[in-house]
């Protein structure tokens, strides 16, 4: 375990929705009748690839009224060249630009993937383990001692770049929200709210907003050349059942997005506070090394920076509790009176080839008994 709760709302639940919804609507899509319109003289297969391909309109001013007596549907009348358009051209693209989100969200998890290079699980070893001999636990414990005692003050850019993947996972979902605003022509920011607000409404008064932005019925005009060679337009209705799908994913997107960007928001400010504040990570430290002795983590505390902690914490999450706490005890006894040392053991250095080779159950055989 690698990551925190709120990281793993973005990469895996997030993702996991945004796929579900983008097979969804392309099973639709592809699969079923995206559109249906409805015109004379015109062949309906050309009809509906025609208006599939450049689009369906309404007429905005006429989405309230009476539906059968003022308007045929919401949004469905009669215009003239002084009214205002509303042209509807996101359709086809829905499924891909879904799976284009659900790919932005894994990004800041591949990249501290990529950073991270497997190290907690290389220092963890088998600790993890309830069933490790004593001589191969106190080792690794060794080992994990020696580690920190060597590279203590020099783990800062391995936790600022975890820190970084978490402020790149609040930009990315604001910057989605603002991305499907711009999908869904300046539609998206108040999606959610307008449609809180449209069930408060009187019936009479309200226009429903999902209407306005999926209309499940649109005009569509085909242009062809008559018998005397004179341009000849076609008004015609189509019908959009794909929007049923369409209107439901993004309400539900709108409170996901908006709940996912105020949680990041509020984790951010946790981080800063946990980057500014000693104290606070020496809470969080003796919070997570519950059975170890408060004097004990206090002087690993006072000893660690902020990169130095961020590790220790890490490991805790991925050691047992019991071997957690005789490691905290064993790296107090070590740190008391140390000063920083400036040696930072590399990926090819001894004591980093030592625990690489103690992974391995036979080369930890040949360690013991050397």
């Amino acid at each position: 375990e690698i990551n925190n709760n709120v990281f793993r709302l973005h990469y895996k639940a997030t993702v996991i929705i945004l796929i579900a919804f983008s097979l969804l609507v392309t099973s639709r899509q592809y699969i079923g009748d995206p559109i249906d319109c409805i015109v004379d003289d015109i062949p309906l297969n050309v009809m509906d690839t025609y208006c599939w391909i450049y689009s369906t309109f309404t007429i905005p001013n006429r989405l309230v009224g009476r539906v059968g007596v003022d308007v045929a549907h919401p949004g469905v009348s009669s215009h003239s060249d002084t009214d205002e358009v509303k042209y509807h051209k996101y359709y086809q693209w829905v499924c891909f630009v879904l799976f284009f989100q659900a790919i932005l969200f894994y990004v800041p998890r591949y990249l501290w993937k990529t950073w991270e290079g497997g190290r907690i699980k290389m220092l963890v070893l088998d600790l993890n383990c309830p069933v490790v001999s004593e001589d191969c636990k106190a080792d690794r414990k060794k080992l994990l001692v020696d580690y920190f005692s060597a590279n203590l003050h020099t783990q800062n850019f391995y936790a600022t770049r975890f820190f970084i993947c978490e402020v790149l996972n609040f930009i990315n979902v604001v910057g989605q929200i603002y991305f499907m605003d711009f999908f869904l022509d300046g539609e998206f920011t108040t999606y959610g709210s307008d449609v809180v607000k449209f069930t408060e409404m009187e019936p009479e008064e309200r226009a429903d907003p999902m209407s306005r932005v999926f209309p499940k019925v649109t005009k569509c005009t085909f242009h062809k050349y008559g018998p005397s060679g004179t341009v000849q337009k076609f008004d015609g209705l189509c019908v959009l059942p794909l929007n049923i799908v369409n209107e439901k994913i993004y309400v539900f997107l709108w409170f996901w997005f908006v709940i996912l960007s105020v949680i990041t928001g509020l984790s951010l400010i946790y981080r800063v506070a946990v980057i500014l504040g000693p104290q606070i990570r020496m809470y969080l430290l003796r919070a997570r090394s519950r059975l170890a002795p408060q004097d004990q983590v206090e002087k690993i505390s006072r000893k660690c920076q902020i990169g130095d902690w961020f590790v220790l914490y890490q490991l805790g999450k991925n050691i047992d509790p019991l071997v957690y706490k005789e490691l905290v005890a064993d790296l107090a006894k070590k740190l008391e009176g140390k000063e920083p040392v400036q040696m930072k053991m590399t990926y090819g250095s001894p004591q980093i080839d030592n625990i690489q080779k103690i992974s391995d159950r036979k080369s930890m055989q040949q360690y013991i008994s050397s």
